[in-house]
């Protein structure tokens, strides 16, 4: 069975009352559950992440390293991580970077992301649907 590990950062523990109108009103335990499911559907399996730590979120990424996928939603720290580019950059896991809103149509600052360069793909713009556009990429 496919382990995928599923990474949240700043901020997303706040989903379903930050910001429903970019976000709606799903809350990330939601998102993850209905996202187990349909992995467990897949045949494979997830593991859940979220900090609002750039530390800790280099720490999972270096642990799920071994994981047949990692989707990682790193939030704003997408901007301007280093630390947690370079930490994708080591593993072997293939890594699907995922945003809920489209980063595109949003503040300028936000169109540029130091991590897709060395992600397998990103998903941007369908919600919490993009997580399950993610799960399907990996797998697929």
């Amino acid at each position: 069975m496919k382990t995928i590990v599923v990474i949240n950062g700043p901020n997303m523990n706040l989903l379903g009352r930050r910001e429903p109108e970019k976000y709606g009103a799903a809350t990330l335990a939601a998102i993850s559950e209905a996202l187990a499911r349909e992995a467990a559907q897949l045949g494979a399996r997830c593991e859940f992440f979220q900090s609002n730590a750039e530390g800790e979120l280099v720490t999972a990424l270096q642990e799920a390293g071994g994981a047949d996928g990692v989707i990682l939603n790193a939030a704003a720290y997408t901007h301007y991580s280093v630390a947690i580019r370079d930490a994708i950059a080591a593993i072997p896991a293939p890594v699907v970077e995922v945003h809920m809103s489209n980063v595109y149509a949003r503040e300028e600052f936000r169109h540029h992301s130091l991590l897709a360069p060395v992600c397998r793909g990103v998903i941007a713009g369908f919600g919490a649907g993009s997580y399950s556009l993610a799960l399907r990429a990996l797998l697929g």
